[in-house]
């Protein structure tokens, strides 16, 4: 079976601690995949939080979700923190990549926990149709 690789651009635009809440462990006693993905959702908000953004409101449009990938590597464990970083890529017309990387220190360790990307597409709901990146945000997302 191949498995997926995903590879996190160099350059990180942004760092969130999450605490692993006991919701989030699973039957297995870790946390749960469903839990990642919360995870990362949250990490994305208040990226856009800092912005003053949502994912509905960016600029007069929003953003929709048009895939999700997320490589697991190792268990992460009620009381742990993650610490998650933030790279963009892919930056089109209408649509860009946001890559997360989850770590967290485990006995003076730095454990990759996984890595994962989401498609992002701005969207305008008003409409039902996708839309152009607005410029300021396009700005942000490249770094300018």
């Amino acid at each position: 079976m191949a498995r997926l690789r995903i590879e996190i651009p160099a350059k990180s635009i942004a760092s969130f601690n999450i605490p692993v809440r006991i919701t989030d462990v699973n039957y297995g006693n870790h946390v749960g995949n469903d839990a990642f993905v919360s995870i990362i959702h949250d990490c994305r908000m208040q990226w856009l939080k800092q912005y003053n953004y949502t994912e509905l409101q960016i600029e007069g449009v929003g953003l929709i979700m048009s895939d999700l990938e997320i490589e697991f590597k190792n268990e992460s464990f009620y009381g742990d923190i993650i610490e998650v970083q933030i790279s963009v890529a892919g930056i089109t017309r209408v649509s860009f990549e946001l890559y997360y990387q989850l770590y967290t220190k485990r006995n003076n360790e730095i454990i990759l926990l996984a890595n994962a990307k989401t498609g992002m597409v701005c969207y305008d709901y008003s409409i039902k149709k996708i839309a152009i990146i607005p410029e300021k945000f396009k700005n942000i997302l490249t770094g300018n």
